[in-house]
C-alpha cells in the first residue's frame, strides 16, 4: 500500500517538474488555454498582425487523502507562458479552499495543500487560476477553472449497517436451505482501485453454515441438523475489501440463528406400567392420576392427546390433556367400591395432534401404557336402602302410631351397628319420633292436614364404632285427609226470577267447595231437602259435574202475592264417611221484559203505573223538590216585606243612600245605619235634632250668605248643612253629606277631588305600562286619553 502510494507521488513530482510531458493531455486530466492569436494594436504606429502564442501550461492535479508528512503536500505548478522570468507576473488562486485548505506561490506557481484531506468528506475542490502584471495588475490572461481531485486511499473498513442479524431456519432443513442475506457497506470509492471491493466469509459457525463471498447469502452446510441436539447458532460473518487481498481492512457482524422445530419426534412414556392408589370414596369426577408421555419436540408439535384403550375396567375411568403440562389426567366416572372390586388394569395410548407428513414413514407417532389402579378400603359411614323415604299417614291418627321404617347398613368388611337420629334443624316442631336401633317412625303428636299437608325432615344414621361417620336421607311424609268437614255452596248467589218466567227454566247455577282435599278429587251431589220437595215452586238439576241448575216448576211468579222465595239445597260428598249439609238459597222475584232482562227488583215498584219508569219517577221526584223552594222563597220574602220600617221604603231616599251608596264615617261611625254619623261629627253631637219629624218652626225665607273667594271648602259645607237643617221645605241634607264628608279619622282621607291640587292633565300614566299585559287596556285608555288633550293644547 505505502509504496504504491510513494509510486504515485513521484509520478506527479515528474510531470510537475517539467521532466515529463504528456503527449496528448485529457480534459479531466489537464487543465489548459488553448493557443490564441490575438491583434495587438500599438499606439501612433500602424497596426500590424503578430502570431503570439500565450497561455497556460499545467498537469491534472490530484491530492493524496490523509497525507501526514511535516511539510505542506505539493499538488502541482501553474505556468503561462507569458511569463519570462523576470519576476513580472504575478499567480494568484480563489475557490474552494483557497488560502484555507490550499495556497500558491505568486512568483513560481506552486500549489501546495497545508492540511490533511480526506476524500470521504469532499472529494474534490474546484478553483479558479488568474495571471496577474506586477505593475499594471492587469490579468494577462482570462480566468480558468480547473479541479483539484482527492485522490483515495484504503482508509475505510467495510461496515454492516444492520448488524447483528437474527435469523431462523427450520431443524432437518436439507443442504443449501437459505437462511439470511447479509451486506457490508465500504466508505472508499468504489470506483478508484479495490478499495472498496468486499468479500464475505465466516470465522464462526462452520461447518454448520456457508456464506457466498459475493453476495453474502448464508445457507445451510450440513443436513438433518436437530432442534432437539442442538437449537441456538451463533456465526460470526467478516467482510473484507481489496477483494479479500493481503492489505485489505476488514469488518465483522454476528449472526444468531436459531432452529425451529418440526413435529418429527413421536411422544414416549418414560416407563410402560403406571401404579396408581385410590380411595374407594374419591368422588365422581374427581382426578385420581396423572401420567405422562415425552415429546421433545416444541409448541404444538408437542402437544399430546391421550386416550383409554377399551378392556379390563376402562369404562370406571377417563382421561383428558393439561393444556400447560401436557399430561393426561385420569377422572373417575363411576364410584369405586373396595367390596366390590379392588384393582382394575387398561391400557392409555399418547399421540401427536399435529402430524408432519415428511417424517410419518419413521414409523407410527403414538405411544402405549398401562395403567394400574389398586383400590384403597376406606371407614366409609352407612348406606341408606333408599335416596328418599316417601310415607303417608291419617290426620288425627293417634300418638305413637309407627307410619314407617329406614334402614341404613355398614358395608365397610367388619361391619357395625347402626344407630338413627332425626336431624332436629329440619324438624324442630318435633311431630315424629325414630327408635334409634330399629329405625321405625312414629307419630309424636296429633296432625292436621287443613293445617299442614305435608312434612320433609331429615334421618341420621351413623356407626357406633365410629360415631363422626354419618350420613343423611330425606323423609317425606303426606297427610292423608279424613273427610271430616260438609261440602258447601263455593259462593253466595244472588238469584233472580222473572214474574213471567216459564216452568222448566234454569234461572242460577251453583258449585259446591269442600274444605276436605282428597288426592282422588271430590265428587259432589245436589237435590232439594224432603221438606221443601212437596210443593216446590222450584227444583234443584244436578249436572253430575260437581255443579247444579236451579230450575223453576210454576208459570209465572208475582211479586205482590210473595217476593222473596227459600230453598234449601242439600249438598252430599263422596269420601268416607259421608258429609252432608244444607244450603238456603234465596230466590227474589223481579220485574223482566219480554226478553227475560230484569226491569226492577225493588219493592216500591210494585205499586207505581205501568209503564212508568223510574227515571221518570226521577224527574217528577225534583219538579215537585224545586216548586216547593219556589213557594218556601216567596213566602219568605212577603213576610221580609211586612218587616221593613218606613226608613226602609223604597220613598226613602236614605234607604239608597244607606244600601248602595254609603261609604261609612271613617273609624268614629260606630252605630249601624246612623244617617247622622255622616254629618260633621262636632255639629251633631252639639245639636242632635231627629230628622224624621217635622219642625214646629215656621217656614222662613231662606238668606245666604255670599261666599268669598277664598272660603274653606269644609266651611261653606257646613253652612249649607246648616241652612238646610233649619229648612224644613229643604230636601234631605244625607245626600250632600254622603258625598262630600267622610268623616274624622279616616285613613284614606277623603275620596272627592275637591282638594286635589292636580288636574288629569298633570297625571302622568306611563308608569302603567310597567305592570304588565293585566293593565295593557288601562294603560291604553289613559295613554289615548293623554294623547287627546295634547292634541287638544296643540
Amino acid at each position: 500500500m505505502l509504496t504504491r502510494n510513494c509510486l504515485s507521488l513521484l509520478l506527479w513530482v515528474l510531470f510537475d517538474g517539467g521532466l515529463l510531458t504528456p503527449l496528448q493531455p485529457q480534459p479531466q486530466q489537464t487543465l489548459a488555454t488553448e493557443p490564441r492569436e490575438n491583434a495587438i494594436h500599438l499606439p501612433g504606429r500602424r497596426p500590424h498582425f503578430q502570431r503570439v502564442k500565450r497561455g497556460w501550461v499545467w498537469n491534472q492535479f490530484f491530492v493524496l487523502e490523509e497525507y501526514m508528512g511535516s511539510e505542506p503536500q505539493y499538488v502541482g505548478k501553474l505556468h503561462s507562458d507569458l511569463d519570462k522570468g523576470e519576476g513580472t507576473v504575478k499567480y494568484t488562486l480563489s475557490g474552494d479552499g483557497a488560502g484555507t485548505v490550499f495556497t500558491i506561490d505568486e512568483t513560481t506557481g506552486d500549489i501546495h495543500a497545508i492540511r490533511s484531506l480526506d476524500r470521504e468528506e469532499k472529494p474534490f475542490y474546484t478553483l479558479r487560476a488568474q495571471a496577474v502584471d506586477i505593475e499594471t495588475r492587469k490579468p494577462l490572461e482570462p480566468e480558468s477553472e480547473f479541479i483539484i481531485k482527492v485522490q483515495d486511499i484504503n482508509d475505510n473498513e467495510p461496515k454492516f449497517l444492520d448488524g447483528p442479524y437474527v435469523a431462523s431456519v427450520p431443524e432437518m432443513s436439507p443442504v443449501g436451505a437459505y437462511v439470511l442475506q447479509v451486506k457490508a457497506t465500504d466508505a472508499d470509492d468504489p470506483t478508484y482501485g479495490s478499495s472498496a471491493r468486499v468479500v464475505y466469509s465466516i470465522l464462526q459457525g462452520q461447518p454448520y453454515f456457508s456464506i457466498d463471498p459475493k453476495t453474502g447469502i448464508i445457507r445451510t452446510a450440513l443436513p438433518n441438523m436437530d432442534r432437539e441436539v442442538k437449537e441456538q447458532y451463533q456465526v460470526l460473518i467478516q467482510a473484507k475489501d481489496m477483494g479479500g487481498q493481503l492489505g485489505g481492512l476488514a469488518g465483522t457482524t454476528v449472526v444468531n440463528i436459531t432452529l425451529t422445530d418440526v413435529n418429527d419426534n413421536p411422544p414416549r412414556f418414560p416407563k410402560s406400567i403406571f401404579h396408581l392408589k385410590v380411595p374407594e370414596s374419591s368422588p365422581i369426577g374427581s382426578a385420581i392420576g396423572r401420567i405422562r408421555a415425552v415429546d421433545p419436540d416444541f409448541g404444538q408439535n408437542a402437544e399430546i392427546e391421550y386416550n383409554i384403550v377399551p378392556g379390563d375396567g376402562g369404562n370406571l375411568f377417563d382421561i383428558s390433556t393439561d393444556e400447560d403440562t401436557q399430561e393426561g389426567v385420569i377422572k373417575l366416572k363411576k364410584p369405586l367400591d373396595f367390596e366390590t372390586k379392588k384393582a382394575y388394569t387398561f391400557k392409555v395410548e399418547a399421540s401427536n395432534l399435529h402430524l408432519d407428513h415428511r417424517f410419518q414413514s419413521a414409523g407410527p407417532f403414538k405411544d402405549t401404557a398401562t395403567v394400574k389402579i389398586s383400590v384403597l378400603d376406606v371407614d366409609e359411614p352407612p348406606v341408606f336402602s333408599k335416596p328418599l323415604y316417601t310415607m303417608e299417614v291419617y290426620e288425627d291418627t293417634p300418638v305413637g302410631t309407627i307410619i314407617g321404617a329406614v334402614t341404613a347398613q355398614d358395608l365397610d368388611v367388619g361391619s357395625s351397628a347402626v344407630r338413627y337420629f332425626i336431624d332436629w334443624k329440619s324438624d324442630g316442631d318435633s311431630y315424629f319420633t325414630i327408635d334409634g336401633t330399629e329405625g321405625t317412625i312414629a307419630t309424636n303428636e296429633l296432625l292436621d292436614r287443613e293445617s299442614t299437608a305435608q312434612y320433609n325432615f331429615s334421618i341420621i344414621a351413623s356407626k357406633v364404632s365410629n360415631p363422626l361417620l354419618t350420613s343423611k336421607v330425606n323423609i317425606l311424609i303426606n297427610v292423608l285427609d279424613v273427610n271430616e268437614f260438609p261440602p258447601e255452596i263455593s259462593v253466595p248467589y244472588e238469584t233472580a226470577v222473572c214474574e213471567n218466567a216459564k216452568p222448566g227454566q234454569i234461572i242460577q247455577i251453583v258449585s259446591a267447595a269442600d274444605r276436605d282435599l282428597s288426592p282422588t278429587g271430590q265428587q259432589f251431589s245436589f237435590r232439594l231437602s224432603p221438606e221443601a220437595a212437596i210443593k216446590p215452586n222450584f227444583t234443584v238439576r244436578d249436572f253430575r259435574n260437581n255443579t247444579a241448575g236451579i230450575e223453576t216448576r210454576r208459570n209465572g211468579y208475582s211479586r205482590r202475592q210473595q217476593e222473596l222465595y227459600f230453598l234449601p239445597v242439600v249438598i252430599e260428598d263422596s269420601s268416607y264417611p259421608v258429609q252432608s249439609s244444607t244450603n238456603t238459597m234465596t230466590i227474589r222475584v223481579c220485574r223482566c221484559d219480554s226478553d227475560g232482562t230484569i226491569l226492577s227488583c225493588n219493592v216500591e215498584a210494585i205499586f207505581l203505573p205501568v209503564g212508568l219508569s223510574t227515571g221518570a219517577l226521577i224527574a217528577i221526584l225534583l219538579c215537585v223538590v224545586i216548586l216547593l223552594a219556589i213557594v218556601v222563597l216567596y213566602v219568605a220574602l212577603r213576610r221580609q216585606k211586612k218587616k221593613d220600617t218606613l226608613m226602609t221604603s223604597k220613598e226613602d231616599i236614605r234607604d239608597n243612600v244607606i244600601h248602595y251608596d254609603d261609604e261609612g264615617g271613617g273609624e268614629e261611625d260606630t252605630q249601624a245605619f246612623d244617617i247622622g254619623a255622616l254629618r260633621n261629627p262636632k255639629v251633631i253631637e252639639d245639636n242632635k235634632i231627629r230628622r224624621d219629624i217635622k219642625p214646629d218652626s215656621l217656614c222662613l225665607p231662606r238668606q245666604r250668605q255670599p261666599v268669598e273667594d277664598h272660603t274653606d271648602i269644609r266651611d261653606f259645607i257646613n253652612q249649607r248643612l246648616q241652612e238646610n237643617d233649619v229648612d224644613p221645605t229643604a230636601p234631605p241634607y244625607d245626600s250632600l253629606a254622603t258625598y262630600a264628608y267622610e268623616g274624622n279619622g279616616s285613613v284614606a282621607e277623603s275620596l272627592s277631588s275637591i282638594d286635589s291640587v292636580t288636574t288629569e292633565a298633570d297625571q302622568d300614566y306611563d308608569y302603567l305600562t310597567d305592570w304588565g299585559p293585566r293593565f295593557k287596556v288601562l294603560a291604553d285608555m289613559f295613554g289615548e286619553e293623554e294623547s287627546y288633550n295634547s292634541d287638544k293644547g296643540t
